[in-house]
């Protein structure tokens, strides 16, 4: 039975991203038998400009019925004055929240080819494959209540509230715990329970989920350890769970540790595996336009998608090797440039995907 796979190209460089894996997607489908649809829809800045809103009514009605969506990326200068309630990226969040894409996996791994491109020390990132599943419907980007208030002095304060229930630290470690046992059998769970009794009940939680697991060893690191050890020693870790926020932050410490932002996919998935998959950088609108963005990262998270969410398993290996293939051929855009290799521009380097499949 044929899937649908509904395309937002989003902000920004996301049209050009997206526009090189959709290539890749055709190229399945028309010389490898990928049995597939493909519908394209707003969201974000550029739903805002049609519509008013960054996610119109009929886009998230597309994304429900899909069986997995692709996103390119959303935001820019143009809106930052909007009121926040109806920036780009509520559009993002009100995806999240309106699926119920609650598990975030955010993989880092560094490609052999571009180890140089790190800025660590070879012998510190080699061989690095870290994923770190980020639960994302919950904590203090969703908490209530939550705003800015004039105090009785007359000066103004803002707030928001982190909150998490047992239910959804149970989820999110047990989607942890169950990607361990496929890879080196070890979970980081990582909060700030000395400070912070919400994420004390986090811990406790994951530690009793943990009993679940007797094959998979369980350690616990406060946040601000975690990203020190990043830098300091990331070979140390193999999967990583944590709240929303912690998340947010230590995927793209993690992601700097491979050379570029632009090589890294995520995928946001529901409890029955249908997801959105998006790269982890942003819309970049400073080189929009300019055909110079790194499609990569986009065409990754393609490959997830098959893998996660599409049951194509054969399908993710073939373009995961055609990834390489290009980095071994020595084509680079310029955010993973280096002496002695080829720059190309973001389509010739999703052509040359193609090619490579």
């Amino acid at each position: 039975m044929s899937k649908n796979i509904l395309i937002l190209p989003g902000d920004g460089i996301g049209p050009e991203i997206v526009t090189e894996a959709v290539k890749v997607l055709a190229a399945l489908r028309d010389d490898f038998g990928l049995d597939i649809e493909m519908d394209e829809a707003l969201v974000g800045g550029a739903a805002i400009d049609a519509t008013g809103g960054p996610l119109p009514e009929t886009t998230l009605e597309m994304a429900q019925e899909a069986d997995a969506i692709l996103l390119g990326a959303v935001g820019g200068y143009k809106w930052e004055e909007l009121d926040i309630s109806i920036r780009p990226e509520k559009g993002l969040l009100g995806l999240r929240a309106g699926l119920n894409l609650f598990a975030n996996l955010r993989p880092a791994i560094l490609y052999p080819q571009l180890a140089d491109a790190s800025t660590l020390k070879p012998e510190v990132v080699s061989g690095l494959d870290i994923m770190i599943v980020r639960e994302l419907t919950g904590g203090i980007y969703f908490g209530q209540p939550r705003g800015v208030r004039e105090l009785d002095s007359g000066e103004k304060q803002g707030f928001n509230t982190l909150v998490y229930a047992e239910s959804e630290v149970d989820r999110i470690s047990r989607v942890a715990f169950d990607i361990a046992m496929k890879r080196d059998k070890r979970v980081c769970s990582v909060d700030k329970a000395n400070v912070l009794e919400c994420t004390e009940l986090w811990r406790e939680v994951a530690t009793r989920v943990g009993d679940d697991y007797p094959d998979v060893e369980l350690s616990h690191m406060y946040v601000d350890n975690a990203a020190m050890q990043l830098v300091r020693a990331p070979k140390q870790f193999d999967v990583m769970v944590t709240t929303n926020m912690f998340g947010d932050i230590l995927s793209d410490c993690a992601a700097m540790l491979t050379g570029s932002i632009g090589m890294l996919p995520s995928a946001s998935l529901d409890e029955n595996s249908k997801g959105m998959y998006e790269p982890i950088h942003g819309s970049a609108p400073d080189i929009a336009g300019q055909n110079k963005a790194n499609p990569l990262a986009t065409i990754l998270s393609v490959s997830m998608m098959l893998r996660y969410s599409l049951d194509e398993p054969a399908m993710a290996d073939r373009i995961e090797a055609a990834v390489n293939k290009v980095l071994d051929d020595g084509l680079r855009t310029q955010d993973i440039m280096s002496e002695g290799k080829t720059e190309v521009s973001c389509d010739a380097m999703g052509d040359a995907v193609v090619a490579a499949l």
